[in-house]
This record gives C-alpha cells, structure tokens and sequence, in this order.
C-alpha cells in the first residue's frame, strides 16, 4: 500500500486537477498518509500530510458522537421532545417544533427547511444567536415523515451540546473528542488552524482554471453542521478508529459506550436513489450495504474544499480523501474507491447515469417552480419536448460565486429523472415526491426537499 501511495498518489492529484489533496488509510491498526500538490496557488505552499483541510460536513459525525456522549451521560433521550432540553427552540410550525426530537434531527427527518447560513458573528455566542434567527422558517413536511439532508438541525444539535455542556461548542469538541483521542491538528477555527498548515479552497476562475476561493470559510453559526472544522486525514482517522474500536481511545478510557457506538450506525431511514448518497442513514452516519459488506461514511463540502471518509467495519479499514479543489469526484474514485477495493474486496457502485433509451414520460406532474433559501429550481419543456431543470442561486451561495446551472433531464425510474450530462463528474438525480390536489409534485429531492413555489 506504502508503494502504490508513493508511485500513484500525485500522479492522481495532478491529472484530475486537484491544486492540493491528504489521504490517509487505516489498514491493519497501522495508519499511512500521503499528499501532494499545493495548499494554495497563491502561494505554492506545499501541501503535506501534516496540513489541515476542511472537512465540511464531516464535521455532523462529530457532533453526532458529542450528543451520543450526552445520551451516554443520561442527560438526553432521543426519542423526547428536543424542547425538554432547548425550550426556546422553535419555527415557524408551532406543533412540528413541540414535536420534533433529537432523533429526528441526527437522521435528517425534522422537516424544517435545511439550508439556513446566516451570518451572526464570530463570537462565542454565535450559535446560541443562529438558534433565536429560525423561529420562522418553514416546516416542509411532518417530522419523521422523509429524509432531507438539514445543516439547519445540527446547528440546532450543537446547541443542544452547548447548553448541556455549559460550554461554546469549540471548546466541547475539543475537551470531549480531539484531546481524549491525543489528536494534534484538530481545528475548529481559522484561530487554531493558521497555526499549521492550512489549505485554501479553489474554485474555478473566469477561465476555468482553479483559483482560489474569495473567503476562507463558511460562517461561524453553522460550526456544528460543518461550516470551517479542519484537520489531517490522519487525525479524522484516529476520530474513526475510536469507532472501530467499540468508542475507546488510545489509552483505553471509555470516550463512547459500545452500546451508543453500535445505536449511530442502525439503519434510521431509507434514503430515495440519489447520485452520491447511501441507501440508508444512521444517527449521522451514511450506511450503505454492498455484496452483504458494510460501508460507512460521510462526504464533506465547503468553500472549493471537498472530504470524503469511508470504513469498512468488518474489515478494520478506514479511509479519508481530503482535497482542495479540481475533479472531486474523480479523484474519490481514482483512490478512495480504488483503495477500498484493493484492501477489503468491496467495489463501490457506480453512480446511476442516464439510460441509453430513456423511456418517454408526461413530464406534467413536475414542471413549475421550487425554491428553497439557497436556491430558486425551474423545471420546463421545450418546445421539442425536452425537459429541462434551471437552478439559479441565492443568498449565500450567490455571494461566495455559485453560478447559475441549467441540465437536461430524462427520465431514470418512477417517478426520478437524471441529466443527460454529467455535473462535475456526475449526473445529479431529481426525484419529485409527493402530489397536490391538481396532481403535481409538492416537492424535488435531490437530497435535499425543495417545496414547490
């Protein structure tokens, strides 16, 4: 593994046109780590296995494992109402927020609108105010009722660990997990990681070349959900071998019972077929089962920066891709994929792709307006007959340069279209649920719910 790291790693990184990448795999109870490229093209620093990297989203497994340590500590019931713990919690549907539990919010099915990035400062209480600014956003759909991918409820989560813990959810993090797990470049903030190295995300500039991006991170409101934590591949590792080992550290003390380890990754919820997304969630894991071999992990994205971590608990292997920019997705197969198969026999599915005769639908039930608070989604007929779906971005997606995108789409199955093309190495799969009296979709899916206007 040493050598293929050595002869195929940069290679990799440089053809996909990665600026900067970090993996590190766990095999054996050893851990081995490579990087290549630069941490920024401004200034061609280079990117080392000791440099930090963003993990976006990631960053919701932490948080999920610091509301377990609560339930371990008798302090929360999942199947409570959150208010028991966060009476001020509240949205805009007074009955789904006196209902809504802590379950609900670890599996992504509270059904409050997800996607909520409001700035409201760099303070220690920048949580505590992200809390009080949803009182009025909209309830989707009944808590329970369907999977949708909500930054929104662990942000709520993370209040729920800053109120029982008495502390910011920095500090938590880092006296509950980094230090009892002896990890060194953990970094909840731009204030620990310029004490390292660190990586700056790119985006594609206006000749396309990758360039790097205007702001360093997301807000601070949005810490828990994963909007600025960066470290080492190799210290997300050592978050995962803490997992792998029943919830102990290195030094043998108990950091999460067996019991609460083995509760995140049962199955809570089906997840509709969609690009990049496992069949099933836990209590924030991402589950997927293939060849009858267990796969588990999250992805992770922010500002030009891009995470992936996969494990394979029968096997004892974990792997962690980090990267700064260029062909996500490629370099994900190229080696984390690569990898898994190589030490563990388990080939990733492919990616569902267009058929080769998509079957000719009325597209009817799904054409109109969706909009979300990041999105406005337009979906049309041609006059040809071609569908098409048009996503224009707002808010703060708008700001840090999220360009407008327009896809073909033609029918998958049921009730599921894909584009034609590939979107950064990918065909994006929509799925249209639910139906209103005149008979047309209530919502798109693609991960997230987006309501019809």
């Amino acid at each position: 593994m040493r050598s293929w790291l050595d002869e195929h790693f940069a290679r990799i990184v440089a053809e996909r046109g990665v600026p900067g990448a970090s993996v590190a795999v766990l095999t054996r109870g050893q851990v081995l780590t490579a990087a290549a490229g630069v941490l920024s093209r401004a200034t061609g620093v280079e990117a080392t296995a000791d440099a930090v990297f963003q993990i976006g989203s990631i960053t919701k497994l932490w948080t999920s494992t610091l509301v377990m340590q609560l339930v371990d500590d008798g302090l929360v019931d999942l199947d409570a109402p959150l208010r028991t713990y966060l009476p001020g919690f509240t949205v805009r549907d007074e009955a789904a927020a006196a209902a809504i539990t802590t379950r609900q919010l670890l599996c992504h099915v509270a059904g409050f609108e997800g996607d909520i990035f409001t700035d409201t400062g760099r303070g220690e209480d920048a949580v505590e105010k992200y809390l009080d600014s949803i009182h009025d956003i909209p309830q989707l759909f009944e808590p329970g009722e369907v999977f949708s991918y909500n930054n929104t409820g662990f942000v709520v989560l993370g209040r729920l660990v800053e109120v029982l813990r008495g502390k910011p959810f920095d500090e938590v993090l880092i006296e509950r997990l980094a230090g009892p797990l002896g990890l060194t470049h953990v970094s909840p903030s731009p204030y620990e990681a310029i004490l390292h190295r660190a990586a700056v995300g790119h985006v594609p500039g206006a000749d396309g070349a990758m360039t790097p991006a205007p702001t360093w991170a997301l807000a601070r409101s949005n810490a828990p959900a994963g909007s600025m934590l960066a470290m080492t591949a190799r210290d997300l590792l050592g978050f995962v071998a803490m997992h792998l080992a029943g919830g102990t550290a290195p030094d043998g003390s108990v950091v999460l019972t067996p019991g609460s380890v083995a509760a995140m990754r049962q199955p809570q919820v089906k997840v509709p077929r969609l690009s990049g997304m496992a069949e099933a969630w836990g209590l924030g894991w991402e589950l997927g089962e293939y060849d009858g071999h267990a796969v588990i992990g999250h992805d992770g994205g922010t500002i030009g920066q891009a995470a992936f971590l996969r494990f394979a608990p029968e096997h004892g292997v974990a792997i962690a891709l980090l990267t700064n920019g260029g062909d996500f997705f490629g370099i994900f197969d190229d080696v984390l994929a690569h990898l898994l198969d190589r030490l563990t026999g388990i080939t990733l599915p492919g990616r569902p792709v267009p058929p080769a005769a998509p079957e000719p639908i009325d597209p009817a039930p799904y054409l109109g307006r969706y909009t979300d608070t990041i999105y406005d989604i337009t979906v049309s007929q041609d006059d040809d007959g071609a569908i098409w779906l048009d996503r224009v971005p707002k808010d703060v997606i708008a700001e840090i340069g999220g360009k407008p995108m327009r896809s073909r789409l033609v029918h998958l199955e049921g009730d599921s279209l894909i584009a034609l093309e590939p979107i950064h190495g990918i065909h994006p799969v929509y799925a249209f649920i639910g139906r209103d009296d005149a008979g047309l979709a209530k919502y798109v899916h693609y991960g997230r719910v987006v309501a019809r206007a």
